[in-house]
């Protein structure tokens, strides 16, 4: 199991929206947090070892309704 977290921009006044969406309809988020700063939500994702990250991101995530934007953290290791 692989951890990304992705940061989306989303169009104006489309941030719950796209926060919704992502939870209801993609499997493999876990966690969707609003933040501030350049990027308005924070989604946290589970993705099996073999699934490609980019084809993930541009299938699921890039198109859903009121995304601009995207930015793509990989993680190595979770620590606790």
């Amino acid at each position: 199991m692989q951890t990304i977290f992705v940061q989306i921009k989303c169009e104006l006044g489309k941030a719950y929206e796209v926060a919704t969406e992502a939870v209801e309809t993609v499997p493999q988020v876990s966690e969707v947090h609003s933040t501030s700063g350049q990027y308005d939500l924070l989604v946290k994702c589970f993705l099996e070892d073999n699934q490609d990250i980019g084809h993930f991101v541009n299938e699921k995530l890039q198109l859903l309704p009121g995304v601009k934007d995207t930015f793509t953290i990989i993680t190595f290791k979770a620590f606790s």
